[in-house]
């Protein structure tokens, strides 16, 4: 039986449905360990560690603090996304700018009329993955290849959610900055935010403190990107690559809800922050996931219309709920070896029940206002 070894990091509330749902994931084998933080604007509500890095016991409990994790697809919208809100706030970007106007090379029938919004509503028309890992020896052979793929639809005629898309969006900053992805997002967002673990890449101190994402010849695997793709792109890439803490991240979704400002500067104006989380077609925002209605998916079946969040493969997410003003980030390394089929979709009904708990708890214990109208915070 697998002993689930628990952290607490400023815990302020108790949540038992979230320690049952963890707890369960992890003795049914879908993830070895887990961060899970929940919170408003205003304070942190939760954060909690569960179980291990690996499944042996003498692993380390992950902390909410510390714990360094491979965000995989949560990149884009943790760095390239709001990368791309920066510039268009400083104006040196629009939503309209064609994206060949700023990378030449992105030639090829239709592709004269994609824009920054094609590529961060997933309407540019790009099928949705390329295995550059077998098909580049360098990331210049890499980027050759994306921006020579061809386009499969009309751009704007459907949704597919393609990592091209922020592939793409990143090299666009780095045009438009003349500074590489990496180095931008660091100095315009992470530091300004208070993010002082998160970045591209894990030097070599700091890679004890990283959640594993696999083993090589029975050796724990941690500190290298899950994604090959990133990895073949030089480990910095606008689709993958970024890593970060649980209580990072939630310095990202509370300067979301506070309208753009983190401790007391203006990173965003409101009015961006709500252009780029509202629903364009389908499920997509502008970099973000809203919530489906229709199905029960990782917000959960509590959570607002009006939600929006993203995952990552490795087995990350994070869900914000301007209606409730609250976040949920839960944290695994679902690819360390799971001990269970189908451990995406069992992940999935794990992040649904955190989001239906932190929902329940926040409607019983916090006034909530009217839709589209400002939370009354906890």
């Amino acid at each position: 039986m697998i002993f689930i070894a628990l952290l607490s990091a400023a815990i302020q509330i108790q949540l038992p449905q979230v320690d049952s749902a963890v707890g369960r994931a992890i003795r049914t084998g879908v993830f070895p360990g887990a961060v899970v933080v929940i919170g408003t604007s205003q304070e942190v509500l939760y954060s909690r560690g569960f179980g291990h890095f690996s499944w042996s016991n003498n692993s380390a409990v992950p902390s909410p603090d510390s714990t360094l994790f491979d965000l995989a697809s949560l990149t884009k919208v943790v760095a390239t996304t709001p990368a791309v809100m920066r510039l268009i706030e400083t104006g040196q970007l629009r939503l309209s700018t064609r994206v060949q106007g700023i990378l030449p090379q992105f030639t090829g029938d239709g592709k004269e009329t994609i824009t920054v919004r094609h590529l961060l509503a997933h309407t540019s028309g790009l099928r949705a993955f390329l295995p550059l890992n077998e098909l580049a020896d360098t990331p210049e052979e890499a980027k050759e290849l994306v921006l020579a793929e061809p386009l499969r639809w009309n751009p704007g005629s459907r949704v597919v959610y393609s990592d091209l898309n922020a592939m793409l969006l990143g090299w666009v900053v780095e045009a438009v900055t003349g500074t590489s992805l990496d180095v931008f997002a660091q100095s315009e967002l992470f530091d300004v935010s208070g993010m002082t673990q998160t970045g591209f890449g894990v030097p070599r101190s700091a890679r004890s403190r990283v959640m594993p994402v696999g083993l090589w010849r029975g050796h724990v695997i941690s500190g290298e990107l899950h994604d090959q793709n990133a990895v073949t792109l030089g480990g910095v890439s606008g689709h993958a690559g970024l890593y970060s803490t649980g209580s990072d991240l939630a310095k990202v979704a509370r300067f979301l809800l506070n309208g753009g400002t983190s401790s007391g500067q203006e990173i965003f104006s409101e009015r961006l922050i709500e252009t780029f989380t509202r629903r364009q077609q389908g499920n997509r925002a502008l970099g973000w996931e809203m919530q489906d209605s229709t199905t029960r998916g990782s917000a959960g079946s509590l959570f607002s219309a009006e939600s929006f969040g993203h995952g990552g493969f490795t087995g990350t997410s994070i869900w914000i709920d301007p209606n409730r003003d609250l976040f949920a980030i839960v944290l695994t390394n679902r690819v360390f070896g799971p001990r269970v089929r189908n451990s995406i979709s069992l992940l999935r009904e794990v992040r649904a029940q955190i989001a239906d708990a932190s929902a329940e708890w926040v409607d019983a214990n916090c006034v909530v206002t009217l839709q589209n109208s400002p939370a009354v915070r906890c």
